[in-house]
């Protein structure tokens, strides 16, 4: 199966705006990518007519992400941030809606890089309230025509939803009605005993696939097992894109959250490349 081959602006560059959206874009494209990665990390950073006219430039086909920034929580909060929260996710899915994305994936429950102690009753009772305060948001979705994509994290980044077995148990109900599940190979890698078995337990859910070695950086000469994992996305039936998602050092609100001290490769343009050579070549 041929798929789409993207890459996340966050590469080079956070956050994404209108002011440098267009020279990304062109870069990605004259790199040769199918597909580009917009994270909306603040609603007004970019507006979807600059969008759409760098898009008809560059043929690339858009899939949106979100950040879940401080304060930004669906859990263990209180209203105004839930509200606040909400509010963030709806823009995005407008502006997924607006530019053609599909998706609009990211670990939409609490904040990146909050953690807590839970028990297991406790943990129920998160879900619950997450499957509460993100229906109505599931709810604009579908109306949108967009899917939410929901991102389990490693357990450094979170202690809600670090597998996918959590996720099905967290989101069930939502799931196949504006929610699916979004999959990055590092969390995968970290987390599932099994990363086939994990993908084979999201199965139809899978809507949204992130790419990266096992260090972060660029697919391809790393421990993964990529041509076990192209084939059990074949088996599931995941026709989406695979989109690089890595960070440079500089990037100052995701680098720390994600733990990124160090450089992933000579420059973020030759891990773009050497991970889009990579990716083609399987």
């Amino acid at each position: 199966m041929k798929r789409l081959v993207g890459v996340s602006t966050w590469v080079w560059e956070s956050p994404l705006t209108d002011s440098n959206l267009v020279g990304l874009l062109e870069k990605i494209a004259a790199m040769g990518f199918d597909a580009v990665e917009l994270p909306l990390e603040n609603d007004g950073d970019f507006t979807p007519a600059r969008v759409r006219e760098a898009l008809a430039a560059t043929r690339l086909t858009p899939f949106l992400v979100g950040a879940m920034a401080p304060g930004r929580d669906l859990v263990a909060a209180g209203p105004g941030s839930v509200e606040r929260t909400q509010a963030y996710l709806m823009a995005c899915i407008t502006m997924a809606g607006s530019i053609g994305s599909p998706t609009v994936c990211g670990p939409f429950y609490a904040q990146t890089g909050r953690v807590w102690r839970m028990s297991r009753e406790q943990r129920r009772e998160a879900y619950a309230e997450l499957r509460r305060n993100l229906q109505p948001v599931a709810a604009r979705a579908r109306e949108a025509g967009v899917v939410l994509g929901i991102e389990p994290l490693n357990r450094y980044e979170t202690s809600l939803i670090n597998t996918v077995e959590q996720a099905v148990e967290a989101l069930d109900p939502l799931l196949g009605y504006g929610v699916g599940l979004a999959l990055d190979s590092y969390h995968l890698h970290i987390e599932e005993r099994s990363v086939a078995a994990a993908v084979r337990a999201a199965g139809e859910h899978l809507v949204h696939v992130q790419v990266c070695g096992n260090d972060r950086g660029a697919p391809g000469g790393d421990q993964t097992d990529w041509e076990g994992f192209l084939r059990v996305l074949d088996e599931v039936g995941y026709n989406g894109p695979l989109n690089i998602e890595s960070f440079t050092v500089d990037n100052a609100a995701i680098a720390v959250a994600a733990s990124v001290w160090r450089p992933l490769a000579p420059s973020q343009d030759e891990l773009a490349e050497r991970g889009l050579a990579f990716l083609r070549g399987l």
